[in-house]
């Protein structure tokens, strides 16, 4: 979104993305553009059918897929999340993002032999795609599968900084491995970074270094 709708009331600007998409009813760009404000405002009906438009329109627009697919997942539409991200799957240059929401979607589900598989190919399609690494992790913790998570949670920290999951699943990992001074420190940094780390995790964490 432009700065300067940035500063404008978000009804104003849905007015205003309403006639553009009047005035250009055959526009990808309108059209999607709309859903997302809809979707900023909470009117999630309305952002479906904008989004179901720009298919209608372009029936190859994996962003498309992908984006409805998230929608579908807030909205605890599991199947039809899981359709999106699949057909995202079949027109997407780079499948990663697609690849993760399933894992997400099926990790949802108890699904998480199926899960990690997905966010091992999203890692294979996009190793720089931090959200993948720290799934992945999450998903290895879940099958007791500490080693492989370990390496998993650390890529994580390195693709992506700034994101505090990062640093707790990471914390858990060491954790699970046996380091419970790397998990300390991890799990202060995600804490520092405002990520609500569970008491009973430091808890447990103290115990464990006898303090």
């Amino acid at each position: 979104m432009s700065e300067e709708f940035q500063h404008k009331d978000i009804n104003e600007v849905i007015e205003e993305m309403e006639q553009t998409c009047r005035d250009n009813p055959e526009s990808v760009m309108a059209h999607h553009n709309l859903a997302l404000v809809y979707h900023k405002a909470g009117r999630m009906d309305e952002a479906v059918s904008e989004f179901q438009k720009c298919l209608e329109i372009d029936d190859q627009a994996d962003d498309i897929y992908v984006n409805l697919g998230a929608l579908y997942y807030e909205q605890g539409k599991m199947e039809e999340a899981l359709e999106m991200n699949r057909k995202a799957l079949h027109y997407a240059v780079n499948p990663a993002r697609a690849h993760c929401n399933i894992g997400l979607i099926l990790q949802y589900q108890g699904r998480e032999d199926e899960a990690t598989e997905s966010y091992l190919k999203a890692t294979e399609s996009d190793p720089q795609l931090g959200f993948a690494w720290v799934n992945l992790a999450s998903s290895y913790i879940m099958a007791g599968n500490f080693p492989q998570a370990l390496e998993a949670a650390k890529k994580g920290v390195e693709t992506s900084p700034e994101f505090p999951l990062a640093y707790n699943n990471l914390a858990v990992a060491h954790y699970y491995n046996g380091d419970y001074q790397k998990a300390k420190e991890e799990a202060d940094k995600a804490r520092k970074m405002g990520y609500a780390v569970d008491p009973a995790f430091f808890k447990a964490i103290d115990e464990a270094l006898g303090s």
